[in-house]
């Protein structure tokens, strides 16, 4: 039953991959004013497959002075981090339970810059590397609060389980206990799957297209089916940690559609930030105040207890 549900979860989130790109085109096309996507299939609808199919048939080619065997396995590398990451989905019915899953994500979201890294390095291109240079300061920067600030959560559940984050929030979500806490996270959350405004990994005015721009056909998919799978993973982490996830309930799932349109919106709204902001945004604003935090949530809940 486990294998079967995970390879069910597998097949939604490759769809919900798929037609998040069409819903990501269409957001920032009205944004814009303009129609997006609307020539295949009804409104659009069939445009992610049609640029599936056009990406995996398309010609596989790699730079000549490439590191061949690390270039081709990298992408696949992402990929297979970013499903694993799903296994933490928190089902109720304990069909795959995982009592340590905030420290599984770390983890993971901890090795997602090796990808990023050997992906530039293996190409042999001056400007994958910049690229793949910047995305790694970046990840690094944003791990450190990022952690300060799920150990502030932990504080509260005394849990790595997800499925206890929702049994706490029934009565109150942790997002009216800490709303800075929560907008430091969704910035965080921006800064980790690398999306504007801190997409400096991919800083078309700079870099052309940054770490991935030596990939092309299934390598360069691989790559977006990956990055489009943490953008998910971390809109539903977001709805888990500070929103109060009733998974038998309907509107989980429309919480967790919201913020893959935050996300969107961001994006089509906001100019890209300066990379030493962004590094003084991290260390000077993100780390003090979660660090405030860890001090006073414990005194808190010690004042409580007396």
């Amino acid at each position: 039953m486990g294998f079967v549900s995970f390879l069910l979860l597998v097949i939604c989130m490759l769809i919900a991959v798929a037609f998040v790109t069409l819903l990501e085109r269409k957001v920032l096309s009205y944004i814009q004013l303009r129609k997006g996507p609307n020539k295949v299939g009804m409104m659009g609808l069939l445009q992610p497959f049609s640029d599936g199919i056009k990406l995996f048939f398309k010609e596989q080619t790699h730079p000549y002075m490439s590191n061949y065997m690390m270039y081709f396995m990298v992408p696949i590398f992402m990929l297979i981090l970013s499903i694993s990451m799903w296994t933490l989905f928190p089902y109720v019915i304990n069909v795959i339970t995982f009592s340590l899953g905030i420290l599984f994500f770390m983890c993971c979201s901890g090795m997602n810059v090796y990808g990023i890294m050997l992906s530039g390095w293996s190409s042999n291109s001056n400007y994958a590397l910049l690229g793949s240079l910047r995305a790694v300061a970046q990840t690094i920067s944003y791990e450190v609060s990022m952690s300060l600030l799920l150990v502030n959560l932990l504080i509260l559940v005394f849990s790595f389980n997800l499925v206890d984050f929702m049994l706490y929030q029934q009565y109150i979500w942790f997002m009216f206990l800490s709303f800075p806490l929560f907008l430091c996270w969704f910035s965080s959350c921006l800064a980790e799957t690398n999306r504007s405004p801190f997409d400096f990994a991919e800083g078309e005015s700079e870099l052309v297209s940054g770490f991935n721009v030596e990939y092309s056909s299934g390598g360069f998919a691989y790559i977006f089916l990956s990055e489009y799978m943490n953008i998910i993973f971390m809109s539903l982490l977001t709805v888990v940690l500070f929103m109060g996830c009733n998974l038998y309930s309907f509107t989980f799932y429309i919480k967790v559609s919201l913020m893959v349109f935050l996300f969107i919106w961001v994006r089509g709204t906001l100019p890209r930030f300066r990379y030493d902001k962004l590094m003084y945004m991290t260390w000077k604003v993100f780390l003090p105040l979660s660090l405030n935090y860890m001090l006073f949530f414990p005194t808190v809940l010690v004042y409580f207890m007396l």
